[in-house]
């Protein structure tokens, strides 16, 4: 597939966190946001959020009681 040179300005923190993230993923800073386009053109995004969304709704219980044991100190365990 032929490529695209692409030009855009963003603040130096967007722009710095980007290249960190395409880092994290041994990715180039190209490769990176034209897989952050196709994710969000495919709806995959949208999926994997509503996803996190739900299990936070039907989980994050557990995990605030396990915050709450951890914060309170010694010898408290969550349930």
């Amino acid at each position: 597939m032929a490529k695209t040179q692409l030009g855009a300005r963003v603040d130096e923190e967007v722009a710095e966190l980007a290249r960190r993230r395409a880092a994290d993923r041994n990715l180039s800073l190209g490769d990176y946001l034209a897989q952050l386009v196709m994710e969000d053109a495919s709806g995959i995004r949208e999926h994997a959020m509503a996803a996190a969304a739900r299990f936070i709704e039907d989980h994050g219980a557990v995990f605030d009681e396990a915050e709450e044991a951890q914060q309170a100190g010694p010898g408290t365990r969550a349930a």
